[in-house]
């Protein structure tokens, strides 16, 4: 089982994953490209951790433990002690390939190289690498403390070591690991955002309200959240940019987005990271 970890994105995914990582006392190297985002990633942190002991779902101590187990670094070389790096920068393709060969140049030969990502191609990533069976899909959701499922995407050629490996992990930090092929959108995210779209294309048509629209889904379906709501969550950049892969890689024109998320991306009304969505934040 892996005791050091890196993790290359100190994002909300980057630190959501450093955050449940050092808490199940596993030591991590969280990088970034400068000091201020590394800053603002240990910030969240603390945050996420202050609401966990207000709650008394941890400790002071526990709290202060954790955050001492997270080094900070924007030099990739310190990712050499590590046993196992997991590459969390934005979702876009040739972005994900540079940081992949940087850490794949620094890392153990026997160490694994995992990537989250929400839609792109594992056996394509891997091709970038030098070590294609020592390389994985690993893809928490968000927010990464709360959601208890991670998708392990194997590639053409990730090893079975390498899935049993990454899935001992996942349940170590405590987390319920599900195997998954390399496929665009996997399998949770293939139902699920063209679902949200679906809503976008209902709400765009005046079928019904945005808020009429999330409580049928919620009171109709049970689902803990609305569709839009979960988009404003998600980022509609990010909801727009997994559509166009689906799109794209299926050849399929059900996957098409809706126009109205093409336009409120064009508008910069991202969800709650810009303040605004389908709601004002």
């Amino acid at each position: 089982m892996s005791k050091t970890i890196g993790v290359i994105g100190a994002g909300i995914m980057g630190n959501g994953i450093a955050q449940v990582s050092a808490a199940a006392g596993l030591n991590v190297i969280m990088v970034d490209i400068n000091d201020a985002a590394l800053e603002r990633g240990l910030a969240s942190i603390a945050a996420s951790l202050d609401k966990l002991v207000k709650k008394d779902k941890i400790s002071a101590a526990e709290r202060e433990s954790t955050l001492a187990r997270i080094s900070r670094t924007t030099d990739y070389g310190q990712l050499a002690t590590a046993d196992l790096v997991i590459e969390a920068a934005t979702e876009n393709l040739e972005i994900k390939k540079r940081i992949l060969k940087q850490a794949d140049g620094v890392m153990r030969a026997d160490a694994i190289l995992a990537t989250n990502t929400s839609s792109i191609s594992i056996t394509e990533l891997a091709a970038s690498i030098t070590r294609p069976d020592r390389f994985v899909g690993l893809h928490f959701f968000n927010p990464v403390p709360l959601m208890q499922l991670v998708e392990v995407i194997s590639g053409l050629a990730t090893s079975q070591q390498t899935q049993e490996s990454i899935a001992e992990f996942a349940r170590a930090i405590g987390k319920a690991p599900i195997g998954v092929r390399n496929s665009p959108g996997f399998a949770v995210n293939r139902i699920l955002c063209p679902m949200i779209n679906e809503a976008i294309f209902t709400l765009q048509e005046g079928v019904a309200t945005a808020e009429d629209i999330d409580t049928g889904m919620k009171l109709g379906c049970g689902h803990p959240i609305g569709p839009l709501a979960l988009a404003d969550l998600v980022g509609l950049d990010t909801l727009l940019a997994i559509m166009e892969v689906y799109c794209r890689d299926f050849g399929d024109t059900k996957y098409r987005p809706a126009p109205l998320l093409r336009e409120m991306v064009a508008a910069g009304r991202y969800g709650r990271k810009s303040g605004q969505g389908f709601y004002k934040y």
